[in-house]
């Protein structure tokens, strides 16, 4: 059984959190909520309890009933008491090969366009049957020189193999000198999409920091994708490439900044972290990515699901002659509350020390790190969770939504979501005046 404590003091090292602060945060609840060959349940009450550790003063608490909801947050999501449907689209699953599996990712309309045309298939029914003539590797290959996105199933040993040493769980990097800037209500510019990035985004937002996501207006969110990881957040419509001065005026506003994106791919724009440390020093920025920044897959697209088919999991999970997943997306999940914690240690210690804080997290890393915790050979037992005491009913713009609580207490007192309800591109790119010196807001 993985002790939770003993992971989350891990995960607090890695931070560079002080080691006394580890006597604020209880864990509570079974040891299993999910069912898992690996320690799914203890890796996630790790990864939020760190996230709150970093957020207060005082003790923090999570329970791991709670946490089985928000690590599936997405599974619970209801609109007007419906569900938005199904979380992946037809494609997006394991198809046999001629030699083995692989994993497609199809969500979005630009991946799918890309996978139909490289497979020569004009409809979604069509793709199984010509899947089914390519070696695994090529079909990766081929799809991602097309934009598309897949990973063969590999197990772990072929994996790490192949892609040498993982990369640090969290990478601190200190950018460029800098004093310390005022305190203030922390200013958060959210450049992420999927779930990984916005987890992080919303739970700072769940912790107080004015939150501004931007998304390009041709590349519109998934609905469903939008509704649950959008409470508390202000959401805008910006095109970057048009848009360079007000980009910009937003960094300069900004305390912390979020990307989501593959590396390099928003260097063109100003936003690697050298550069906007260069600009903007005292800014926090956390970057995150599915498969890290060096190598030859760091370029590469990448969701939760294809890491786990690439590392290994879905093997582990399953078995070589059919793979499996993990109950919940706990690659994204826990590396958005990782990146949260580290957003947060970040302010705390530029608000103290100065500096210009970077981070670096990625899918592939967390995946590393929660095959390096003991784990069973068959997943043990687990109760059902009642979800009704872990959802709350948010009234939005496109209806009475149904969310995942944020998990955890502070100070005994449970987290909630702030305003504003989720409005996908409703907002201004703008940041809200701030009162005058002496004067008291209201």
């Amino acid at each position: 059984m993985t002790d939770a404590r003993a992971v989350a003091a891990h995960i607090w090292e890695q931070l560079g959190g002080e080691p006394g602060e580890l006597d604020r945060l209880e864990i509570t609840g079974p040891a299993h909520t999910l069912p898992s060959r690996h320690a799914v349940t203890g890796a996630g009450a790790a990864a939020v309890g760190a996230s709150l550790l970093a957020a207060a003063s005082g003790p923090v608490a999570v329970d791991t009933r709670g946490l089985a909801v928000a690590l599936c947050s997405e599974r619970y999501l209801r609109i007007d008491g419906r569900s938005p449907g199904a979380a992946f689209a037809p494609l997006s699953a394991f198809h046999r090969t001629a030699d083995g599996w692989i994993r497609l990712h199809a969500n979005y309309p630009w991946h799918r366009a890309a996978a139909l045309e490289v497979l020569g298939a004009a409809r979604e029914e069509d793709a199984a049957a010509a899947i089914a003539g390519w070696r695994a590797a090529d079909l990766e290959e081929a799809l991602h020189a097309a934009g598309g996105v897949a990973a063969a199933v590999r197990t772990a040993d072929a994996w790490w193999a192949e892609f040498g040493a993982a990369p640090p769980l969290v990478e601190r990097i200190d950018l460029a000198p800098a004093a310390p800037r005022p305190q203030r209500r922390p200013r958060v510019l959210d450049l992420t999409r999927v779930i990984a990035g916005p987890v992080a985004t919303r739970t700072l937002a769940a912790h107080g920091a004015d939150v501004l996501r931007l998304d390009p207006p041709d590349r519109p969110e998934l609905p469903a994708q939008a509704w649950d990881t959008l409470p508390g957040k202000r959401s805008a419509l910006l095109d970057a490439r048009t848009d360079a001065a007000v980009l910009e005026e937003l960094l300069a506003g900004a305390d912390v900044v979020v990307t989501g994106y593959r590396p390099g791919a928003l260097d063109r724009f100003g936003l690697s972290p050298e550069a906007l440390a260069e600009r903007h020093p005292g800014l926090v920025v956390v970057s995150l990515s599915a498969w890290g920044h060096r190598g030859p897959w760091g370029a590469r697209r990448g969701f939760d699901s294809l890491v786990q088919a690439a590392c290994g999991i879905a093997v582990d999970e399953g078995s070589p002659e059919e793979p499996g997943a993990l109950p919940c997306q706990l690659l994204d999940h826990a590396t958005g509350y990782l990146a949260a914690a580290a957003a947060l240690l970040g302010l705390r210690r530029q608000r103290t020390d100065g500096g210009t804080p970077g981070y670096r997290l990625a899918l592939v890393a967390t995946a590393a790190w929660l095959q390096g915790l003991p784990r069973t050979a068959e997943p043990e037992p687990v109760e059902q969770v009642d979800p009704a005491p872990y959802v709350v009913d948010v009234p939005a713009p496109a209806g009475v939504l149904t969310l995942a609580r944020p998990p955890g207490t502070v100070g005994g007192r449970p987290l909630t979501w702030p305003d504003p309800p989720p409005a996908y591109g409703a907002a201004a790119p703008e940041w809200p005046a701030e009162p005058a010196p002496g004067t008291v807001a209201s």
